[in-house]
């Protein structure tokens, strides 16, 4: 049952097949027997069990309030979400326990999902991998699936030992993990730079991340406030289009939604490609792309064309700007952000009471992490007097070429871009930590960081397992505001390819029907 997509378990809720306080027990006995992965940060047993008994009653009298009803779900811990604690992987919000949901929590809940627990991150999302939290780092599933073991021919290693485990990506890591792991079938992350779509690709899931404006930001706790979109995990296409109808549309609490009212979503199927115009942007092809994630991406491309596409090359000119005018701008708002966490209101607070400019100091130094405060230091910098026009300004105007560039290319025909998601496949920990957050971020960002400063849609759909086993993820790009086409369009390859599920049947009791499942049987993008 775990193993089944959102469709298909909530027509077995509403069949009777399973009742819903059955199916969160599932869940939890799972996420207790995959602790050691380090998803979540808080498990809120006591609500998820009231919730599901609740939506068990609304069944009984034929009241369901729909897809959602007694669904299982997760969010990232920098969502804010009432009487549970909301920390954002940092110490300097341990305890804090918000008066208030977020606009998306909150809507998926008047859906009657219930909620599993808060999910583990990189401090304040700052990162790409999700090893920079304060509860510690969370492990890629996929380190102890028996695809990659039979590759590594190795024995699946217990839950004790700490060696030779890949990451999940970031920041939205613990999202990610949760959905692959399968202890719940939505989860909710963040995305500022590609923080839904990056780990998404290294766990085999897919990642959504809506246009800016489409869904409310209200209570995701701000990196990025110009950047920063609630994103969408989900193990298919399908699933991610059934939440995205239920988050988008305005909020008066959040300015930047949009006013006009959201059509409902329905995801028709998608038969006919042959009038699509796919575009493949020559400067992704980076030099430091694997050859199989290279490879993939000409297959995935040549799909498109063999089914009565056009595919044809395109120019992003300024994408080679985006790695630095990202940084500029993401640490300019984050030290405007962070200075919120003062000591004063909420939050961690030092001991130190010799003046309050003492105070100050040694809280921030308490409460944060390295990569939190070297952002911040940067940030401060650019926005110096000095320093203002040179560099946030100029970034700024960066940013608009970039934008632009879009722009260009999707008012000459094309209908999406094909990209790849990540550099390669998930690393693992002890090789990722070699380098410091910034550089690892501007590595494995290359790709997305673009999306964000253009305000577009965007879909990481997994399509292959490399040599190693491990999931490799494919990105769509699609105009801003048409993420159903988008979507449509990654529905449609989804179906094409083969991707493999997840085999984890050591760590659950079902584990064996999870492999028969939802098997897509048509073309496949293996080597």
């Amino acid at each position: 049952m775990l193993g089944r997509t959102l469709r298909e378990v909530s027509a077995a809720l509403k069949q009777g097949q399973i009742t819903p306080t059955e199916l969160c027990q599932k869940c939890l006995s799972l996420i207790k027997k995959t602790k050691f992965l380090n998803a979540y940060i808080t498990v809120s047993e006591e609500v998820a069990l009231k919730q599901a008994e609740e939506s068990e009653k609304r069944y009984k009298k034929g009241r369901s309030l729909g897809d959602l009803d007694g669904i299982p779900i997760a969010v990232k811990d920098n969502f804010s979400t009432s009487g549970i604690e909301t920390t954002c992987a940092s110490n300097m919000l341990k305890g804090y326990v918000p008066p208030y949901n977020a606009t998306v929590v909150q809507k998926l809940l008047d859906q009657g999902a219930v909620l599993m627990g808060k999910t583990n991150l990189d401090e304040f999302a700052m990162g790409s991998g999700s090893t920079d939290g304060a509860f510690g780092p969370v492990k890629n599933p996929w380190s102890y699936s028996k695809q990659y073991r039979e590759k590594r021919k190795q024995k699946p290693h217990g839950e004790n030992e700490d060696s030779d485990w890949l990451i999940t990506g970031g920041s939205s890591g613990g999202s990610a993990a949760a959905v692959a792991a399968f202890t719940c079938f939505v989860a909710l992350g963040s995305d500022t730079g590609g923080s839904t779509r990056n780990p998404a690709a290294h766990c085999g899931v897919v990642g959504f991340k809506p246009s800016y404006g489409l869904v409310s930001r209200h209570g995701l706790i701000p990196l990025v406030n110009s950047m920063d979109v609630p994103g969408i995990l989900t193990r298919r296409v399908d699933d991610a289009a059934i939440v995205l109808g239920m988050l988008a549309g305005h909020d008066p609490k959040d300015s930047t939604t949009i006013q006009d009212p959201v059509k409902p979503f329905t995801l028709s199927t998608l038969t006919d490609v042959s009038k699509l115009c796919i575009g493949i942007p020559k400067e992704y092809l980076a030099p430091e792309l694997s050859g199989e994630v290279r490879s993939f991406w000409s297959k995935a491309a040549n799909l498109f064309e063999s089914e009565g596409a056009k595919v044809i090359e395109v120019s992003l000119p300024h994408t080679s700007y985006s790695i630095v005018c990202y940084h500029v701008l993401c640490t300019s708002e984050v030290a405007s952000n962070m200075a919120r966490f003062d000591g004063l209101e909420y939050g961690h607070r030092c001991d130190i009471n010799v003046s309050t400019e003492a105070m100050y100091a040694a809280t921030r130094r308490e409460g944060f992490n390295d990569v939190v405060r070297g952002r911040i230091l940067a940030g401060n910098f650019f926005l110096l007097k000095e320093n203002y026009e040179n560099y946030f300004i100029k970034a700024q105007k960066v940013r608009r070429l970039i934008a632009n560039d879009f722009v260009k290319v999707f008012n000459s025909g094309v209908d999406v871009l094909l990209t790849p998601t990540t550099l390669r496949g998930a690393a693992p920990y002890l090789e990722f930590i070699k380098e410091d957050n910034r550089t690892r971020s501007a590595q494995d960002d290359i790709f997305t960081q673009a999306v964000n400063m253009a305000g577009l849609p965007a879909v990481s759909v997994p399509v292959a397992l490399s040599n190693q086993g491990l999931p490799i993820g494919l990105q769509f790009i699609g105009r801003a505001f048409c993420d159903q086409q988008l979507l449509k369009i990654a529905k449609w390859f989804e179906k094409q390819v083969q991707f493999p599920v997840i085999q984890l049947q050591e760590l659950m009791d079902d584990g064996s029907s999870i492999s028969e499942i939802n098997k897509l049987a048509s073309v496949s993008l293996k080597h």
